[in-house]
């Protein structure tokens, strides 16, 4: 016995409990009336696969059990508390309930099968009266004396009870392997059930006997009950897991050996007619492994359901109290255990088998998924908080993950949807009520990170491999207008959302210290707040500097989070307050010294009016301009605020060049796939008495954008004048071009 620190014995048992508790699960009601009935079918081949198969998904989920029940301190409600504790409270809760139910379904299941021991008093009730007893008649009184046992004596006498249940388990398959036919018959028999046949019946075959592998983790539902939960789980688990599988390979073979095809399939309890003093030992041995086996489950399903109460995992705070009750030194849950009792009744009184298996299998297909998907999870985010003393390898976890959850499909694809859905509805509902708690989005937390950093590592090591690599936006944006200006925020949006990535600094003038990065973690929490939705699309930051020119200086030697080099800086402005462009101006040079695309966004006060497009302005003088303006559209026009926009093309020429400019545009709309058809693009005549700025506020007055290009030359030369003018237009994007782009 241990005693806990408030001096309160509770119970202390060791790695035998679990391994008499998993073991004696594992060998149970399906070894005895169904895995005759599965060699007939399938063969000694098929049965043999039968069981690689379903240990392909049980031993990774042993080793995973395993591994994550040595980096954590395990508690009540063994798999439940392992999930819970890996995936966040949320999962936890969704897949606990799950496997609540398989687990007390289970209990109904070993019952339903303890019955088939009685099947000669059925066989002579039918020859004397003349009508069928119902499996009831025996299902139901065993299991309202099992509950009472437990109820009354709890996990102690459950416990107690498995080392008589195993000895009697252990002398009954003895008898199986000692008895044998004649050595003549042996051989004829063998040469018959050798073979692998009726292989489009495998699976529905072994959706049956897959519950009879499930026992394994059996014993990490005592997990509660441990001294050393650390040792004992991995040790017991393992042992159980290895010495069961070898076990029902050696009860394939003997069964194929022992009794022709028509025995295996027309008597379930054939293995009595091959055992020595078979008559009583098998039936004894079925009585013992089915009343152990639920005993097992009767044992285990309350304290998942207890752990789930004590997490608060129901709507209700009466719900969770009546649940995590318990009585006693030992903390049994009492309520918890009237409540999987109540469960097992009902499925009890359907009395059918294989029905109730096929259920089984795939609460179990999933609960194992997931056990494997947390420790690939786990390996491969390398979190430092992950230092289990037990270990596995990833590639055992994820090898069975994939096969549990094509097993499933395999099995019945209806089930196995439907068995998703009704997961993820009751996930829904749970991250509804518990919002503060870990959900969904933190499973692949660590996973994401270690993906995210060696996907950086190798674009940077392979960044000048391929020069012809398709050019797509990486931009920045800064900016101290941040809460005042939602227009920049949207376009980077547009810009970054499929085809680009977006970093927005919010830039704050002052020296770097511990109250001016306080301030700025302030206001990042702010920004991120305002944009959380599901359309913000740019990655948002802070920068402190002593002034614009040396946060620019500071944003475009950073390194891009997305793991591409920034190409690209967009400066943003009122129109109404020109005073800006001053500062604009003097930085924009700075840029080009890094070889930056430059955009300057004009923001005016009237509504974007996405019906009306997006018009793209090319002057002569736009050569290198051109291409990364009509991308940029083409981008922008991505977004779905703008799904029932438009491009058009403002095409600039002398006279003498107009057609030649048409058929240029019109081969580099198809050649490059554009969304722009030929009526979409507009050629103009370049007239002396016409200024540009009075077509463009004519034509695009009434546009949704504007897209107008600049060269450094006229920056030089004009300063901040060509910006002015566009007075009757809307929000208007100026692009240079740093070098001529390809379209693709």
């Amino acid at each position: 016995m241990s005693i806990n620190s408030s001096g309160n014995k509770k119970q202390g048992f060791g790695t035998g409990p679990v391994f008499f508790t998993a073991i004696s699960t594992i060998l149970g009601a399906i070894l005895f009336l169904r895995f005759g009935y599965a060699v007939g079918t399938t063969g000694m081949l098929g049965g043999l696969l039968i069981i690689i198969l379903g240990h392909l998904v049980t031993i990774p989920t042993a080793l995973a059990i395993s591994e994550i029940a040595t980096n954590k301190r395990v508690e009540g409600g063994g798999e439940y508390f392992i999930i819970s504790r890996s995936f966040g409270l949320n999962i936890g809760a969704t897949i606990g309930l799950a496997l609540f139910m398989s687990q007390a379904i289970s209990v109904a299941f070993y019952v339903i099968a303890f019955t088939e021991t009685f099947e000669p008093l059925f066989e002579w009730w039918s020859r004397s009266f003349g009508w069928e007893l119902p499996r009831q008649a025996i299902s139901i009184p065993v299991m309202t004396l099992l509950a009472l046992l437990i109820i009354k004596k709890g996990a102690n006498l459950g416990v107690k009870a498995l080392y008589i249940v195993v000895v009697l388990l252990a002398i009954s398959l003895l008898a199986f392997f000692l008895g044998t036919p004649s050595e003549a018959e042996s051989i004829a028999i063998g040469k018959q059930n050798i073979g692998f046949f009726n292989k489009n019946e495998f699976f529905r075959v072994f959706a049956i006997c897959f519950p009879a592998f499930t026992g394994m983790t059996a014993g990490v539902g005592l997990s509660g009950d441990l001294k050393n939960p650390s040792k004992s789980i991995p040790k017991g688990t393992m042992l159980a897991t290895i010495g069961g599988m070898l076990f029902y390979l050696a009860v394939v073979y003997k069964l194929s050996v022992s009794a022709t095809q028509e025995d295996l399939l027309t008597h379930q309890l054939v293995m009595k007619n091959i055992a020595l003093g078979g008559f009583i030992l098998i039936p004894l041995g079925l009585a013992a492994s089915t009343i152990s086996s639920a005993l097992g489950s009767v044992l285990v399903a309350p304290r998942t359901l207890q752990a789930l109460a004590t997490d608060n995992s129901f709507p209700r705070r009466k719900v969770n109290h009546f649940l995590s009750k318990s009585k006693g030194e030992s903390k049994e849950p009492i309520n918890a255990t009237y409540v999987a009792i109540a469960i097992a009744f009902v499925f009890v009184g359907m009395g059918n088998v294989n029905f109730v298996a096929e259920i089984i299998s795939m609460f179990f297909m999933i609960t194992y998924g997931s056990l494997c998907l947390i420790s690939f999870l786990n390996h491969f985010g390398s979190a430092p908080s992950y230092r289990p003393k037990f270990k596995s390898k990833w590639y055992i976890s994820l090898a069975g993950f994939i096969l549990s959850v094509w097993l499933m499909f395999q099995i019945n694809a209806l089930y196995t949807i439907l068995s998703y859905l009704l997961i993820t509805i009751l996930y829904l509902y749970i991250n509804n009520y518990h919002k503060n708690r870990k959900g969904f989005e933190t499973i692949f937390k660590e996973a994401i990170f270690q993906l995210n950093r060696k996907l950086q590592v190798y674009m940077q090591r392979n960044r000048n491999k391929n020069h012809s690599d398709e050019w797509r936006p990486a931009a920045l944006c800064l900016s101290s207008n941040s809460f005042e200006r939602d227009k920049i925020f949207s376009l980077m949006n547009w810009i970054s959302y499929k085809h680009g990535f977006g970093t927005y600094f919010h830039f704050m003038e002052g020296y770097f210290s511990r109250k001016t990065y306080t301030e700025a973690k302030k206001e990042l929490d702010k920004l991120i707040h305002n944009q959380n939705d599901d359309d913000n699309s740019v990655y948002i930051d802070t920068m402190i500097s002593p002034s614009y020119t040396t946060a620019i200086a500071q944003a475009i030697q950073s390194p891009s989070i997305s793991g591409m080099e920034n190409n690209m800086i967009v400066f943003e402005y009122i129109k109404e307050q020109p005073d800006e462009l001053e500062r604009i101006i003097e930085n924009i040079n700075l840029t080009r010294a890094g070889d930056y695309d430059v955009c300057v966004f004009a923001q005016s006060k009237k509504l974007i009016k996405y019906r009306n497009g997006i018009h793209v302005w090319i002057r002569p003088t736009d050569h290198t301009n051109a291409n990364l303006m009509i991308l940029l559209g083409y981008i922008i026009l991505s977004h779905p605020d703008w799904k029932k926009g438009h491009i058009v093309i403002y095409s600039m020429c002398p006279k003498e060049q107009m057609e030649e400019t048409r058929q240029e545009l019109s081969d580099l709309v198809q050649t490059g796939r554009l969304p722009i058809t030929l009526s979409n693009i507009e050629i103009l005549p370049v007239d002396e008495n016409v200024s540009v700025k009075s077509l463009i506020n004519q034509y695009s007055s009434d546009a949704g954008l504007t897209i107008v290009g600049f060269r450094e030359e006229q920056l030089k030369r004009n300063h901040s004048d060509i910006f002015d003018g566009y007075d009757e237009s809307g929000d208007i994007l100026f692009v240079n071009s740093q070098e001529k782009k390809e379209i693709v």
